[in-house]
């Protein structure tokens, strides 16, 4: 991770309420994170996949549109480094883990589809950028 940084790699944002930092989401290309995240999909060659696999929002901060906002700012900062695809791997609310990917619903709102799954737990998302 200190590598990635210092490099200027991509590894995540940060959601403040005025000048506190209340939310934070790990966000940067699918191929560098841990390939047990999710594999190559039919027709990945020819995209450009980023992925947003880690969610926090302070307690202080939850119920007012911090996660959304968090996957607006995602898909904006993917967008502007010419991702194609955004990447999610929620998983349903009532998990017993995983939760810090999110939840399905919160997902399918802001327009993202399942196409499939990693592991029992996780779904994968999809969002179309370009």
């Amino acid at each position: 991770m200190k590598q990635r940084i210092h490099t200027g790699g991509p590894v995540g944002i940060l959601g403040y309420a005025g000048e506190v930092p209340v939310a934070w989401c790990s966000i940067a290309p699918r191929d560098t994170y841990r390939t047990t995240m999710a594999g190559m999909q039919p027709g990945d060659a020819k995209e450009q996949v980023w992925s947003v696999v880690c969610f926090f929002v302070a307690r202080s901060a939850r119920g007012q549109r911090g996660f959304n906002s968090l996957l607006e700012a995602a898909e904006a900062l993917a967008k502007s480094h010419g991702a194609t695809v955004l990447e999610g791997y929620p998983v349903d609310e009532d998990s017993p883990s995983y939760r810090f990917g999110g939840f399905v619903g919160s997902f399918e709102k802001t327009g993202f589809e399942r196409i499939g799954r990693a592991g029992t737990r996780r779904y994968i998302v999809r969002k179309r950028l370009a």
